[in-house]
C-alpha cells in the first residue's frame, strides 16, 4: 500500500513535471533547462517527503478534540456533560502501548462524566488485545467505561473474549443491549450495537432498546448507520471506523479520501431532523502505517442544550 500511494503521487509529480516542460520549452535556454531540471527533483521528491511526514509525524501526533453537540430538549441535569471517546486504536507494531497510554492520559486529563470506546481495538489475532484492554482500564470517568466491538475485532475471532475479559477489569461493552446511567435527576440510555455489515439490513431489532422520553445514545463502530438509528429514536449515534479517511488530499476544494466511497459520514460532527452523530478518527491505522490530513485523536464531546 505504501508502494500504490508512491505510485500515484508519483505519477502525479511527473505530469505536473511535463506540464512545466511543455510550458516552458527549455530546448532553446539552458536557464530553463537547468531550473525545469531542479523542479523535476522537487517534484520527484515530495511524494516521499509526504509519506514520510504522515508516517513518522502526523500517525503518532496524537490530540485532544472538542465537539460541542447541541441536542433539543436535552435535560438540565445533563447540560455539560462531557463524553470522552477513543476509537480505532488498532495496537498493533504501528501503535505502540506507550500511544496508547499516552492517548489515555489525555481522556483523563479531560475529567470526563463517561468514557467510551468505540471498537477495532487490535487489527489481527496476532495484537496484543490484553494489553489494550488493561490501558484502557486505566480510563477514570465518573459513570464508568462502555463499548462496542469493531470489524477488527470480529476478523480476529475476538468479540466474546474481549467483552469477557473487558467485563473483569470493569469495560462494559454493549451487545445490542442497552444500560441506563443517572447523572443528577437525569437518565440517560445507553446502547450498543456489535459491528453491523454492510450487505445486512442495518440495526434490526435496535428500535427495542430506544427508551422513549429519555435521551438515547447509540455506539455502533460504523457511521452510516445514522439515518436508521436516527429513524429509530437515538438521539445521538457515537462512531468511529472512518479514521477521517486516513490519508485526506483536497483538490479543488473536493475532500478526496477512500472512506467516503462507503459512507458519507467520514469525520466529526452530523445532523439530521434533530438528531446527531460524532464521528471520531480514532488513534490507530490500517493498511497503510500513514495518516495525511486526519491526525490521530482523543475525542471530547460536550453535551449542551443551546
Amino acid at each position: 500500500m505504501s508502494w500504490a500511494m508512491l505510485s500515484v503521487l508519483w505519477t502525479g509529480a511527473w505530469l505536473a513535471w511535463r506540464l512545466l516542460a511543455a510550458i516552458l520549452r527549455p530546448a532553446h535556454s539552458p536557464a530553463r533547462r537547468g531550473f525545469l531540471n531542479s523542479a523535476g527533483a522537487v517534484l520527484l521528491a515530495a511524494p516521499l517527503a509526504t509519506v514520510g511526514y504522515g508516517v513518522f509525524v502526523e500517525r503518532r501526533n496524537i490530540r485532544l478534540r472538542e465537539q460541542k453537540i447541541v441536542i433539543p430538549g436535552l435535560a438540565e441535569d445533563l447540560d455539560g456533560l462531557r463524553i470522552v471517546q477513543l476509537s480505532d486504536i488498532h495496537l498493533s507494531p504501528f501503535l505502540s502501548v506507550r500511544d496508547l497510554a499516552h492517548a489515555v492520559g489525555i481522556a483523563n486529563e479531560t475529567n470526563p462524566h463517561l468514557a467510551l470506546v468505540t471498537g477495532d481495538m487490535i487489527s489481527s489475532y496476532r495484537d496484543p488485545l490484553n494489553a489494550c484492554l488493561e490501558n484502557l482500564a486505566l480510563l477514570r470517568a465518573e459513570a464508568g467505561i462502555f463499548g462496542c466491538l469493531g470489524n477488527h475485532e470480529v476478523y480476529a475471532g475476538a468479540e466474546d473474549y474481549a467483552t469477557t475479559r473487558g467485563a473483569r477489569l470493569g469495560i462494559r461493552y454493549l451487545r445490542s443491549e442497552a444500560v441506563r446511567l443517572k447523572f443528577g435527576g437525569a437518565v440517560m440510555n445507553l446502547a450498543g450495537v456489535d459491528y453491523q455489515r454492510f450487505n445486512k439490513p442495518y440495526l434490526v431489532g435496535s428500535e427495542e432498546m430506544v427508551e422513549p422520553g429519555m435521551f438515547n445514545i447509540l455506539l455502533s463502530h460504523n457511521p452510516d448507520v445514522f439515518p436508521v438509528a436516527a429513524g429509530q429514536g437515538f438521539d445521538l449515534t457515537v462512531a468511529g471506523h472512518t479514521h477521517g479517511g486516513q490519508i485526506r488530499v483536497e483538490i479543488l476544494r473536493e475532500d478526496l479520501n477512500i472512506a467516503r466511497f462507503f459512507t458519507p459520514y467520514v469525520d466529526g460532527l452530523y445532523q439530521q431532523d434533530g438528531r446527531s452523530i460524532f464521528v471520531s478518527r480514532g488513534i490507530g491505522t490500517i493498511g497503510l502505517p500513514a495518516r495525511l490530513g486526519a491526525p490521530p485523536e482523543v475525542a471530547l464531546l460536550r453535551l449542551c442544550r443551546s
